[in-house]
């Protein structure tokens, strides 16, 4: 039998805002160890792999930059095979624009053929305002992923999803996200470390995105319950996980 690959959430697995999951290091260092094929997924479009990577070391965590895979670098993929040299006005940080640059996209506030919007910390109402007007032109709309909040040291603030939800209102155009739960985002993943959904395990946190994204994808799935999904909640859902683990620490690698 091929070894099992691994697609692994961040937030809620590995770590709790800056706090390292007990047994996570322990669980990397084992992949790692035995030459298990793996990602780290997260859909914060903001950061570089390599940003990613100094925030888990600062932390404890390590992990190669290239076991890391955000949902910017999933956008810029998609775009790369649907319009090969595409022109594009981003609103987001540098791992959305880095993603971008890297498969070739033109970024531009002129006539793009794309609207791709990320995350920031700072979303300026001057950018919101001419991606709209970009919408109503013509330009076709992505987002990178669907949720519509997230933590921050000073408590909750919006995201890419409230953030096209505004766009969507005031241009009567639908985003398309490619982030999770969208089946796309596992599958360009997989499709990164060449393997193949047979042999993947989704680990995830959460029900409504990871579970659902590998289910989706034709994966086998472990809910972890670090994060956001409590066991009790679990049964509520439609569809279930293959497996329900207190922590990264309880998967045996195979």
């Amino acid at each position: 039998m091929p070894k099992k690959c691994y697609l692994l959430d961040m937030d809620g697995v590995l770590v709790r805002g800056k706090t390292p999951i007990p047994g996570a290091q322990e669980f990397i260092r084992k992949l790692l160890d035995t030459e298990t094929p793996f990602l780290i997924l997260t859909n914060n479009p903001m950061h570089t792999p390599r940003d990613l990577q100094h925030r888990l070391a600062a932390v404890g965590l390590e992990v190669p930059d290239g076991q890391l895979y955000t949902s910017a670098m999933a956008t810029a993929q998609f775009l790369a095979h649907q319009h090969p040299n595409c022109t594009a006005f981003a609103i987001g940080e540098s791992g959305l624009t880095s993603a971008l640059h890297d498969v070739g996209c033109v970024l531009t506030s002129i006539n793009p053929d794309y609207v791709v919007l990320g995350e920031t910390t700072s979303y300026s109402f001057e950018s919101i305002s001419h991606a709209i007007r970009l919408i109503a032109g013509g330009a076709r709309f992505i987002a990178t992923n669907p949720d519509t909040s997230g933590p921050s040291e000073r408590g909750i603030q919006p995201a890419c999803g409230a953030m096209a939800a505004l766009i969507e209102a005031a241009t009567g155009v639908k985003a398309y996200f490619v982030g999770k739960p969208n089946p796309l985002m596992m599958r360009s993943a997989l499709n990164y470390i060449g393997a193949h959904s047979e042999n993947a395990v989704v680990v995830g946190d959460r029900m409504d995105t990871d579970v659902i994204g590998g289910i989706e994808s034709g994966m086998e799935t472990i809910l972890v319950l670090t994060g956001v999904t409590a066991e009790s909640e679990v049964a509520r859902f439609p569809y279930q996980p293959t497996h329900v683990l207190a922590s990264v620490a309880d998967i045996v690698v195979e």
